[in-house]
């Protein structure tokens, strides 16, 4: 229960369905998700690590106010640990894998990024970059990753509108990427994953 707490959580906070800096009231999650506080409150407790709530002594917990300063700090370590994940999934995906993120690659070529609702986009975006942190076959590696893309995304979900003429960029960023782990290419992979995360960077300081 404490699992399922915290995953429904962690979506709603990185996707804003709970905004920076509003409080949260774990009677009300409870309820809303049909379980008692104490899975709530592990889940807030897991949350807190992750540095998407916070909660202070008589006042309550609040989901994290967002910091563009943290931008740099996350990019500094992603572009360094994203290439790492890319290379290593050419270089171990399973055949299995291979096929998945192949497959992941044509749907993603494949998306109406106009037509398609920019919260589903967003998911489909946390999809990709979990589908490789997998293949790297890297438990520790995969966790630290999905740590950071969650903060990283938060962000992107607050100027999401200021970057309309970027997605198109984003979902072609992607398909180069998994075709390039599909195709064993470490390389390739390890370039275009630094490269995405620095364009991503750039992206963002253009419209603050």
């Amino acid at each position: 229960m404490a699992d399922q707490a915290y995953f429904a959580l962690r979506d709603r906070l990185i996707l804003l369905a709970i905004r920076p800096g509003e409080p949260i009231d774990d009677g009300e999650l409870a309820v809303e998700l049909g379980m008692g506080r104490t899975p709530v409150r592990e889940a807030l407790k897991r949350l807190e690590q992750d540095r998407l709530v916070v909660s202070f002594p008589r006042r309550g917990t609040f989901a994290t106010a967002l910091d563009v300063a943290d931008l740099a700090h996350v990019s500094e370590i992603r572009v360094q640990l994203e290439p790492l994940a890319a290379r290593r999934a050419a270089e171990r995906a399973s055949r299995v894998a291979r096929e998945e993120i192949l497959e992941l690659a044509g749907l993603t070529e494949a998306l109406d990024v106009e037509g398609t609702d920019r919260t589903e986009v967003m998911r489909w975006d946390l999809s990709v970059h979990r589908t490789i942190y997998r293949a790297a076959n890297n438990p520790h590696l995969e966790d630290v990753l999905i740590r950071y893309d969650n903060l990283v995304t938060r962000i992107h979900c607050v100027f999401l509108d200021r970057l309309k003429t970027t997605d198109l960029n984003v979902v072609a960023e992607h398909v180069a990427l998994l075709s390039a782990i599909a195709e064993s290419d470490a390389d390739r992979a390890a370039d275009l994953a630094r490269e995405h995360v620095l364009g991503f960077e750039r992206a963002i300081r253009a419209v603050i």
